[in-house]
């Protein structure tokens, strides 16, 4: 689930293993170029730690952000 904090949208991600993980992050990679909305994100292992703020905006959350999580939350990838 996201949360909303800081000016942030937030999730962890956990895989079973880096594998799964990349994948995953190939995946977002993909609908973030389509949406032209780019996450902070960082990935160790297993666990992908993902931001969201629209820039433009002035690092706030907008509907851009909810629309890419929105759109993460529905990939076919076991999480």
């Amino acid at each position: 689930m996201w949360t909303e904090s800081n000016n942030q949208l937030y999730r962890k991600f956990t895989f079973p293993d880096f594998k799964a993980a990349f994948a995953f992050m190939s995946e977002v990679a993909e609908i973030a170029e389509d949406l032209d909305h780019h996450p902070l994100w960082t990935n160790s292992y297993n666990t992908v730690e993902i931001w969201l703020s629209t820039h433009d905006a002035g690092d706030v959350v907008t509907e851009k952000d909810w629309q890419l999580a929105r759109k993460i939350d529905n990939l076919p990838i076991e999480k």
